[in-house]
C-alpha cells in the first residue's frame, strides 16, 4: 500500500513538474509520439534503455520509465491503443535497491 502510494505520489510529481515549468527543459520540450513498440525498440537499439519502473495513471495509461547502464533514461506514457509518448528524458539515472523488510 504504501509502495502504491510512494510511486503515484511520484509519478504525479513528474507530471506536475512538467507541465508547470516546460521551460525547464527546453531542449527537451518537444514531444514525440509513435507506437509503443516502435519506442521502445528505438530505446532498446539505440540507447540500451531497458524497462526500469512502471506505473498505472489509469485503466488505459500507464507510465514506464526506461534506464541504462550508462545513466541515461526516458520517461514514456503509453494509452491502451498502443501509442506511446516520450515527455522526458535526462542522465544520471541510478536505482536504489530494494531494502529488505515486511511487505505491505
Amino acid at each position: 500500500m504504501k509502495r502504491t502510494m510512494l510511486y503515484r505520489l511520484l509519478s504525479m510529481a513528474l507530471m506536475s513538474s512538467a507541465i508547470l515549468f516546460p521551460g525547464v527543459a527546453d531542449s527537451q520540450a518537444m514531444l514525440v509520439c509513435a507506437q509503443r513498440v516502435d519506442i521502445v525498440a528505438f530505446l532498446g537499439d539505440n540507447l540500451s534503455e531497458k524497462l526500469s519502473a512502471v506505473g498505472k495513471l489509469n485503466p488505459d495509461t500507464i507510465v514506464e520509465i526506461y534506464a541504462a547502464e550508462s545513466g541515461s533514461w526516458t520517461l514514456l506514457i503509453s494509452d491502451a491503443s498502443g501509442r506511446s509518448c516520450i515527455i522526458l528524458s535526462g542522465d544520471s539515472w541510478e536505482s536504489i535497491p530494494v531494502l529488505p523488510g515486511p511487505k505491505a
